[in-house]
């Protein structure tokens, strides 16, 4: 059963930007784009990197180990060498504080 976990107050990421945050034991990169949350686990389907430590273009995370690229909205694997999607969760504002469902 999901669960929305509140992983902290509006604010925490700035616009354009990904923070790493934990919610229901999984971790997970929390981004903000175009006044939107979004949450994917921040771990990249093709190796042991962090998608919180990547870098943001597009609509796209690009991750730091090596240069694959996935959609922020939907965990779509965009170039090579990612070819797995990474998976999505449900990010949402509520009364100024930022919840994710796990």
């Amino acid at each position: 059963m999901a669960i929305w976990h509140d992983v902290g107050a509006e604010g925490l990421v700035p616009e354009g930007e990904v923070v790493a945050v934990e919610a229901g034991g999984k971790p997970l990169a929390l981004f903000l784009l175009e006044g939107a949350y979004y949450a994917v686990h921040d771990l990249c389907t093709h190796g042991a990197a962090q998608l919180s430590d990547g870098w943001i273009e597009d609509g796209c995370v690009e991750c730091p180990l090596h240069q694959g690229k996935f959609c922020i909205k939907t965990g779509e694997a965009m170039t090579a060498p990612v070819s797995e999607p990474v998976e999505t969760f449900e990010a949402r504002l509520a009364d100024g504080r930022i919840e994710i469902l796990v």
